[in-house]
């Protein structure tokens, strides 16, 4: 079993990425060039690259992209050389052959399949194909703040037994608290063969701090975004993590001024809003809910005239998760109905 320790770690850079969503995923070719040249300078083991929602994403009901997949992609990989090029792959919104394999024809070093934390057997057809193709793949657990340490184990291993070779954590509603972080890494960590990584939101503001407990608690994959870019409170901040490993003298790729340099280029060009917390992005942190529903919550709010933190806290009892949208309509109606009475 893996222990972290005698592993390298890795910094995966989903600015082009994640990022995506804060820009309502219009990131255009020369933000993704000079982006990913800069992230490359910074020493980043992985530039991930894609719509918001990952591979085959782009469309109406959750945003149009400003450029294809194909289009970003080659465009990133033409800057990279020792950093990796990665996507995100959601089974429901890419397949195999649409997606996949066109975006492994653009030079795709690696490809993480994601699900909800308790629905890992979605991804057993794309994990197990991507690893009998020789792709480097790797499984998320998306939303694991909502699954107990014992639940996110079995998921992961059944993630370990389809060929992944990692598996990341997301608190992609930035709920976590560090004493979280430590018991479900851990468990992880200390029961898998294989990698694990955390993905951190900052809707507590715990993101760093949360990033580097996962170090501690045996993480080798660590995801960043260059001034957090990213949905509601965003992420953890590439040039923050890159401070830490500097300061605690963690061994990594990072090159330090690459990082800052990196950081401040994404905030000079595309960086419209530096993510930072709010009452709406604290609320969503406190009842669990995802990252990207704060825009959504906002205007469903505003629409309705409910207070938006009222929405959110009423999202968290029903446990509502990603591609469960509609519902912050429901909420929100029923919530001013309520108020009127």
């Amino acid at each position: 079993m893996s222990t972290g320790k005698e592993r390298e770690l890795t910094i995966c850079d989903t600015t082009l990425r994640d990022g995506s969503h804060a820009v309502a995923h219009q990131l255009g070719r020369e933000d993704v060039r000079a982006y990913a040249g800069a992230a490359e300078r910074a020493g980043v083991d992985v530039v991930e690259v894609g719509h918001g929602n990952g591979l085959g994403a782009s469309s109406i009901q959750v945003g149009l992209a400003a450029l294809s997949d194909v289009e970003m992609l080659t465009t990133a990989k033409a800057e990279l050389s020792a950093a990796r090029l990665g996507v995100l792959s959601l089974p429901g919104f890419a397949s195999i052959e649409r997606d996949l394999k066109p975006a492994l024809d653009c030079g795709v070093d690696e490809v993480r399949v994601g699900s909800h934390c308790t629905e890992a057997d979605v991804t057993r057809q794309q994990i197990s194909t991507l690893r009998a193709m020789g792709v480097t793949v790797r499984g998320m657990l998306l939303m694991s703040h909502m699954a107990s340490a014992k639940k996110l184990l079995e998921q992961a291993r059944l993630m370990q037994g389809y060929g992944a070779q990692a598996v990341v954590l997301m608190d992609s509603a930035g709920a976590y608290r560090p004493v979280d972080v430590q018991e479900k890494v851990g468990t992880l960590v200390a029961h898998l063969d294989i990698e694990v990584g955390f993905h951190a939101h900052n809707n507590l503001g715990l993101a760093v701090t949360n990033s580097m407990t996962a170090i501690r608690a045996g993480a080798t994959i660590v995801d960043v975004t260059a001034r957090g870019f990213g949905a509601g409170a965003g992420n953890a901040p590439l040039e923050l993590v890159a401070a830490n490993l500097h300061v605690e003298k963690i061994p990594s790729r990072i090159a330090l001024f690459g990082a800052l340099d990196a950081a401040d280029l994404a905030s000079a060009t595309f960086v419209k809003r530096v993510p930072t917390n709010d009452s709406v992005t604290i609320a969503s942190g406190i009842a669990g809910v995802f990252s990207g529903f704060a825009a959504p919550v906002r205007r469903a709010s505003e629409r309705f005239r409910v207070d938006p933190r009222a929405v959110l806290l009423e999202l968290g009892h029903r446990r509502v998760v990603a591609g469960q949208e509609d519902t912050i309509i429901e909420v929100a109606a029923a919530l001013s109905e309520r108020d009127s009475q």
